[in-house]
């Protein structure tokens, strides 16, 4: 089975800044990609930033400049440094995974996961 962690939320001013760290753990064989989404209360899920396996880089227009994702390969861990912080920053935000893991049998199989969500709040 595979497990995303996340890590970092919590209650920041405008203004100001937090990282959000997410590991990936389990028989992970490939990752293909990984992001960050949030949620705002009766909303759908939307993507923040997402970086593939090549380092190639993906961010919301309302989030361009101001959030940063990274990656470190070797330890399936993704961050998101979230700078310039704005009360409409506040939501749920999930870590997802593209990824190719090992089953019990033995099989290669492709899934998305995802991490359980952390809370950040900004206050105006």
């Amino acid at each position: 089975q595979v497990q995303l962690v996340e890590s970092g939320g919590g209650l920041e001013q405008a203004g100001g800044s937090l990282r959000l760290s997410c590991a990936a753990s389990g028989n992970i064989f490939r990752i293909n990609a990984m992001g960050w989404y949030r949620q705002y209360p009766g909303k759908q899920r939307e993507l923040v930033a997402s970086i593939t396996s090549g380092a190639s880089t993906n961010y919301a227009d309302s989030v361009k400049g101001r959030f940063t994702i990274s990656r470190d390969a070797a330890k399936n861990n993704v961050y998101l440094q979230m700078n310039r912080l704005k009360p409409e920053d506040t939501a749920v935000y999930y870590c997802n995974a593209n990824l190719v893991f090992r089953d019990h049998s033995g099989t290669y199989r492709f899934a998305d996961y995802w991490g359980q969500g952390t809370q950040v709040t900004v206050s105006s």
